[in-house]
């Protein structure tokens, strides 16, 4: 609802304590930067995320994909759906016929299987995705490789912190 006439002043803020139980927002100032590696998870060789939202009640999690060498990234399959917004570079799937470039918007329906291809002539791609349930990894037959979920991320997060010295519990600050 837009503000009316009636506000007096429609820059005083709220005046009131926001519920007991309502969790903290997440605010990350220049999640793009690159001067700090130490946020960047590396998953494999060359394929890195950096978390920006672990939600474990709802099982999904947001996060900045960066992969710094071309090649088939991974196969997998989805049951929920995911959203991506490409903020540099560019791929596609193999069983599609379109590319993803920067500033392009896909949503990927619940029972999609794909192959993400980062072409040859990119040196590095970064996409934002909100991955919502599991991804399962397959071979072209659909036999099952392996999985991800918000928890598998948040133990991958736990253990890079660790590593680089900002301590397990640092991936607190994306859980919600």
């Amino acid at each position: 609802m837009p503000l009316t006439e009636t506000d007096e002043n429609p820059r005083v803020p709220y005046k009131h304590p926001m519920p007991q139980d309502a969790l903290p927002e997440i605010v990350i100032p220049d999640a793009l930067a690159e001067d700090d590696p130490r946020m960047w998870v590396q998953q494999a060789e060359h394929v890195f995320f950096r978390p920006l939202c672990l939600n474990v009640s709802q099982g999904y999690w947001m996060n900045l994909l960066k992969v710094t060498k071309s090649g088939v990234l991974s196969r997998h399959r989805h049951a929920c759906p995911v959203h991506g917004f490409v903020l540099k570079g560019r791929w596609h799937y193999l069983e599609h016929d379109w590319f993803a470039e920067e500033g392009s918007y896909v949503f990927e329906p619940p029972g999609e299987t794909h192959t993400l291809v980062v072409p040859d002539d990119v040196e590095e791609m970064i996409t934002y995705f909100q991955v919502n349930g599991v991804m399962y990894y397959c071979d072209p037959d659909g036999n099952h490789l392996g999985y991800e979920d918000v928890f598998t991320k948040i133990d991958m997060c736990r253990a890079h912190f660790e590593k680089v010295g900002l301590g397990a519990d640092y991936v607190k600050n994306f859980i919600r």
